[in-house]
């Protein structure tokens, strides 16, 4: 018998005919002699109505007007995973229910009943800790437990909630912590592709991919799994299976795990995987901003009082461009921050002007970021040279490089992100597997 983790997003639960699909997929799963654990999201759309409703009490709208078009999104965190965090309650007892109704044993559990614990960053908070014991023994009996997703408990026995997409990093922390054989990531596709099949119609679904890649992958642009859920599952080898809840429940759960299987991507051990191409994909992200701080002072110090209030305020930055005057006097920097931080991002520097000392402060939405992702870079030279040369060729204008050792991102003007993406998947060859 293996232990399963199956975790499905919102769309897979959006309604109660689709739980009732989701039902077979778990019931398949128990039938075939697994134990299993059901991780899910709140309904489609309703995490979406339950910030809204979260700004309404908090006169969001209201505090914009009078303040010019600004408002402080500052309200209570722990009062936002308290709302926020009961859409997953609602699809874990419907869920429980509808298993109960096909013959099965099954119990919902919240964060809180795990428990899994977090700290005290709410609306991102980070997992600490995971006591199973009573979860795997209830499981080993037969029981289904399905798990509310997104949420834990902080310090103070507070509810917490793990950002966007926390269901992911919920179903890998739990996968590890019960020794889980492989933890299923059911979404509204059918695997990871070698870029967006709506915008290049000829790409492909890969059969693995490598944790480093997926990683890459995530945190420039793919939505397929978060990138914190792809860490956790790189650092404690957790084997993640992406494919569809749309599926017919009845193909069967073994051999869809094995490369040609015909059925989602499995993210594994770069050694597990035989043939590595130099691109396996290309990623875009249009949710980026720009941030620019004009004239500020050439001196040891300015760029820690620029990024630690960031850091305080939990806002993430990305790429990092500076610029340095003639007379080496002055710099300009840039940055860039995810879009729906840019308003907090703007005011946390304009607080601290007086520290940082810039002439001017910009920010803007119009950029987006288009990445190409392949383990193959490590030993393959001119990669870089060739991406630049392609886009140039097209009229593209670079404004910002980042590079790892598997990754080259540019930042270009958001009307040709869609051209830059097609051409870069077809310079990489991947256009023709």
């Amino acid at each position: 018998m293996a232990l399963l983790v199956l975790k499905f997003g919102g769309t897979s639960v959006a309604d109660i005919d689709r739980i009732r699909n989701v039902a077979a997929h778990v019931k398949r799963e128990v039938d075939d002699g697994h134990a299993c654990a059901v991780v899910v999201s709140a309904m489609a759309g309703q995490t979406n109505q339950l910030v809204a409703w979260v700004e309404q009490a908090w006169g969001f709208k209201e505090r914009q007007k009078k303040n010019g078009g600004e408002a402080s999104a500052q309200y209570d965190g722990r009062e936002y995973d308290a709302v926020v965090s009961s859409g997953e309650q609602v699809t874990s007892g419907l869920l429980a229910l509808v298993l109960q109704s096909l013959g099965m044993r099954a119990r919902s559990w919240q964060g809180w009943q795990i428990p899994l614990h977090t700290d005290t960053a709410h609306r991102a908070a980070r997992i600490t800790g995971l006591a199973v014991d009573e979860l795997r023994a209830r499981m080993t009996e037969g029981e289904v437990a399905v798990i509310a997703g997104f949420q834990g408990i902080a310090p103070g026995n507070r509810i917490s909630t793990l950002g966007r997409g926390g269901s992911d990093t919920s179903a890998v922390a739990l996968a590890a912590a019960l020794g889980a054989e492989r933890c299923d990531i059911y979404t509204d596709v059918d695997g990871v592709y070698t870029t967006d099949p709506r915008v290049v119609p000829k790409a492909h679904r890969l059969d693995r991919i490598s944790y480093e890649e997926m990683l890459e992958m995530a945190s420039q642009g793919a939505k397929v799994l978060q990138t914190r859920s792809v860490e956790l599952a790189m650092q404690r080898g957790v084997r993640v299976l992406v494919r569809s809840s749309f599926d017919p429940p009845d193909l069967g759960g073994k051999k869809h795990a094995e490369p040609g299987g015909g059925l989602g991507t499995l993210v594994c051990h770069e050694d597990e995987i035989v043939e590595q191409n130099v691109v396996s994909g290309i990623a875009y992200a249009r949710d980026e901003a720009k941030v620019t701080l004009l004239k500020i002072a050439d001196k040891p110090g300015v760029a820690a009082q620029v990024f630690c209030p960031l850091a305080e305020a939990n806002i993430n930055v990305d790429m990092i461009v500076q610029n340095v005057s003639e007379d080496g006097r002055y710099t300009d920097l840039t940055f860039t921050v995810q879009s729906a931080d840019l308003d907090r991002a703007l005011e946390v520097l304009r607080k601290a002007k007086d520290q940082i000392g810039y002439l001017d402060l910009r920010g803007s939405t119009d950029i987006a970021k288009v990445s190409a992702i392949g383990v193959g870079m490590r030993s393959h030279a001119g990669v870089a040279a060739q991406m630049f040369s392609a886009l140039a060729e097209k009229g593209i204008n670079i404004e910002a490089i980042s590079t790892s050792e598997i990754k080259i991102s540019v930042l270009i003007d958001a009307a040709y992100a869609e051209l830059a993406v097609r051409t870069l998947h077809s310079l990489f060859g991947l256009d023709s597997r």
